[in-house]
This record gives C-alpha cells, sequence and structure tokens, in this order.
C-alpha cells in the first residue's frame, strides 16, 4: 500500500504573489477606521470593496471551473485570501458567498448560479443558521402546492445576497430570489457579519438537487477555511499588540520591555504558529481530499480558543484605549467571539473528532 504523500503546509510563490495582491487592495481600501464607521451605518457590507475583489481581481470565482467562468483555484488560494480578509476583519460576503453558497451549488451541478457567481452578478447565502455544524440538523421550509413557506433564522450575510438557497421538508435545495423573500436583520454581535431572519410566504424556487449532500459539503468547507480567516484575525492582533506595547512607555520606559508580557505574548505567538498549521492542512486536505474530515475537525477545535485568547490579550494589553469604539480592537473580539460557534463549536468538533478516530468518551 502506497504511502498518502505529506500535506504541502509551505506557501507557493503564487499563494505568496495572491497574498500581496489582496493585503495590498485591503490596504488601500478597508482601513480600520472605514470598518467602523460602516459597521455604524445601515449599509455594513463593504459593496466598493466586493466589487473590487471580485470584479477586478477575480476571487469571487476562485473555486468555480474556469469552464463556468471562474479561476478553477483550490482551497489553497482561497485560505489565503480569507485569511487576509481575516486581518483587515473586512465585511465583505466573502465566506459565505464564494466559498460556501459556491461549494452548495458546485455539490448540486447548479452551472447557471455558478457562472452568475463567478462573474460578481450575484451574491449568493446558503439559508441555513451560521451556527449549524457540519453533519448537524439544520431547518427547512415547507413545501406546499409547490411554493415555499416558512422561517429561517440566524443566517449569515442573507441581506447582501440575491440568491437564497433553501432546504426544504422534501429534502431538496432550492434557490430563491430575495425578491421573493422577506429578510430582516437581526441583532448580532459581530457588526461586520450580520446576520438575519428569512421569511418565505409563498415564494417560487427552482429545485437544485438534495439538500443534505449540499449542506453538508458546504458547511465542512467554510468550517475548514474559517480556520484560515481566524488565523488572519489572531495574527492581526498579535502584530498589533506587540506594536502597542513597543510604542507605549510607562514608568519612563516601554512596556513591552516588561519580561512578563513578553512572555504572554511569547506563549500567543506559540499558539498562533499551532493555528497556522492546522490551518494550512485544513486548506490542503480540502484541496487534495486526504483525511479531510479530520482536518477539518483538528482545526475547529483548536481555531476558536486561539483566536478568542488573541483577541482577549490584545484588549487587556492596549489598556484604556483597547476598550475605546474609535480603536478596531473590538471588531476582532466580536468577530472572533462569533466565528467561535460558527459552523459548529470547538466541543462540537472534538465530539467528531473523537467518532472519526475511533476514540471513545471516558
Amino acid at each position: 500500500m502506497s504511502a498518502q504523500p505529506e500535506p504541502a503546509l509551505l506557501h507557493s510563490e503564487e499563494e505568496e504573489a495572491l497574498r500581496a495582491a489582496v493585503r495590498d487592495l485591503l490596504t488601500d481600501h478597508c482601513d480600520p477606521a472605514g470598518v467602523i464607521a460602516r459597521s455604524e451605518s445601515a449599509a455594513v457590507h463593504d459593496v466598493p470593496l466586493w466589487k473590487a475583489l471580485s470584479d477586478a481581481m477575480g476571487l469571487a470565482g476562485l473555486l468555480i471551473p474556469e469552464e463556468l467562468g471562474g479561476q478553477g483555484a483550490s482551497h489553497r488560494e482561497t485560505a489565503v485570501v480569507l485569511e487576509e480578509l481575516g486581518r483587515a476583519v473586512a465585511p465583505v460576503p466573502y465566506l459565505t458567498s464564494a466559498v460556501v453558497a459556491t461549494e452548495a451549488l458546485l455539490a448540486c451541478g447548479a452551472d447557471d448560479l455558478l457562472g452568475e457567481l463567478a462573474s460578481a452578478a450575484t451574491v449568493a447565502a446558503l439559508a441555513v443558521g451560521l451556527h449549524v455544524a457540519p453533519g448537524g440538523a439544520f431547518a427547512s421550509v415547507r413545501l406546499e402546492d409547490g411554493t415555499l413557506h416558512g422561517e429561517l433564522t440566524g443566517i449569515a450575510d442573507a441581506s447582501a445576497a440575491e440568491v437564497l438557497l433553501v432546504p426544504a421538508d422534501d429534502g431538496g435545495l432550492y434557490a430563491v430570489r430575495t425578491a421573493d423573500a422577506t429578510v430582516v436583520p437581526q441583532v448580532s454581535l459581530d457588526l461586520t457579519r450580520p446576520v438575519a431572519r428569512v421569511a418565505l410566504d409563498g415564494a417560487t424556487g427552482r429545485r437544485l438537487g438534495e439538500a443534505g449532500p449540499a449542506v453538508w459539503r458546504a458547511l465542512r468547507t467554510g468550517a475548514g477555511l474559517l480556520a484560515s480567516e481566524q488565523l488572519g484575525l489572531a495574527d492581526w492582533l498579535l502584530t498589533e499588540t506587540v506594536r502597542h506595547l513597543k510604542e507605549r512607555r510607562q514608568f519612563n520606559r516601554r512596556v513591552g520591555g516588561f519580561q512578563a508580557l513578553k512572555h504572554r505574548l511569547a506563549r500567543l505567538w506559540l499558539e498562533i504558529a499551532g493555528l497556522r498549521a492546522a490551518a494550512r492542512n485544513a486548506a490542503d486536505a480540502l484541496a487534495t481530499g486526504a483525511d479531510t474530515d479530520i482536518a477539518v475537525a483538528v482545526a475547529q477545535a483548536h481555531a476558536a480558543r486561539v483566536a478568542v485568547h488573541a483577541a482577549e490579550e490584545a484588549l487587556q494589553l492596549h489598556g484604556g484605549i483597547g476598550m475605546t469604539w474609535e480603536h478596531p480592537v473590538h471588531l476582532y473580539l466580536k468577530r472572533v467571539k462569533a466565528d467561535s460557534i460558527a459552523y459548529g463549536t470547538a466541543g462540537a468538533h472534538r465530539e467528531a473528532l473523537a467518532a472519526l478516530v475511533d476514540l471513545p468518551a471516558p
């Protein structure tokens, strides 16, 4: 029996070039002050930034085959983009549309909608609660006389979508235009990724395929690549905290010179290094299909704890300024807390991992 190849955890030159291009774009168009101002407005999603990412760079179609107008790239490149979007806590529907909804459409073979997503003509959202883990139970609406009825809650980025992918009680996944639905914003801790309640009252939808396999594939990919977003968030928090402590002075010396703070930052750096390996392994496994379920479960069992710890340390070590609305640390804290329950909690992924490796509970 031939051994499986080792996962490629290092970035290629092409992936590093993609990272540099995305980071340059976000530096120019997604500054922290602008994100804070947008989070206070009614238009949370940054449409010009989304157009720049999707139209100018073609990133909306990374996972879509070239024959459908996409880039035909892999989950590795997508992970690089998500890491950079996490670093900027960018308010764009990339994870929900270009990853989760795209994977559901790929599972159903919905080529026409994939073409719309690849060309950035359409934003789609999977109408499954953001908290649902891969393989977990999800709510569905009723199919009566060929029309859809019911409510679904906690749908991420539904307010930015033109198409909703809605599971129904006949086991099908239906494409519904948001013009035929009522989308009501819900209170969300994370102001940069809003959630909404979707109500359908006699909406017409096109059956795309079986909901079960499509939702499972979409949520598994979402969970695996979410770890890259969490890595980007944690990495920015550590970098920004180190920069602040090098500049902040107390008792006539730089705060970063205190040994106790150096130890805390060193421990956090080690945690983030572990998260980087886990996130990269999950992206590589999704791209190659090698031990994918295990890699995704490992990444998500680890990612939430590290990202939340990074945000808590950043908030505390920034002192009083970290508690203000003007400083962006609060945006990162809210995003990592919301991400910690997105696509399944760490506990749910640990349970899944235990089952995958046949490790019974004590």
